[in-house]
């Protein structure tokens, strides 16, 4: 080591990083799950593609989910929800959401404190924190999901009705 001079030193600084690149890469890699999809390729998602999925409660249209390569779980999917109506009562789970109102008057529960949100607006709803939505308007409301992170069971609260 005491032979060790400025240009070998640099030598094998760089060689360390090139090995913690590849070491976090192969990181990111190994998060994927079996069966999960690593979202590597850019593209675009036109609403006319997008599948619709009629439920009780309006309609919802998967965009797209897998695990990004650095390592985070993403899901991304449009819901139209008619007037009045809730997705699923009030839960809690292991991932966090963002959700972007494009249209219509969203409630957000926030762990029991209701707040309203209207086109424009974003909420968050932390991971492990009770949370829920419901349309309070007069006609149906559209909003974009992003979930970061590995899904979860749901836990719902007792006796919340629709």
């Amino acid at each position: 080591m005491k032979n060790l001079n400025r240009r070998d030193l640099c030598v094998a600084l760089s060689a360390f990083a090139a090995m913690g690149s590849v070491s976090a890469s192969a990181q990111a890699q190994a998060q994927a799950m079996p069966g999960e999809k690593v979202l590597s390729t850019p593209g675009a998602f036109p609403f006319d593609s997008l599948t619709p999925k009629k439920t009780e409660n309006g309609v919802t249209r998967p965009v797209i989910q897998g695990v990004l390569p650095t390592g985070e779980a993403v899901e991304l999917h449009e819901t139209t929800l008619l007037p009045g109506h809730m997705p699923h009562p009030a839960h809690k789970h292991r991932h966090s959401e963002f959700m972007m109102i494009r249209e219509g008057t969203i409630e957000f529960d926030n762990d029991g404190k209701k707040e309203r949100v209207g086109p424009g607006g974003v909420i968050f709803a932390a991971s492990g924190i009770m949370h829920g939505i419901k349309n309070v308007g007069d006609a149906p409301a559209n909003y974009f999901v992003i979930a970061i992170g590995r899904e979860s069971p749901m836990t719902p609260v007792e006796g919340t009705a629709r």
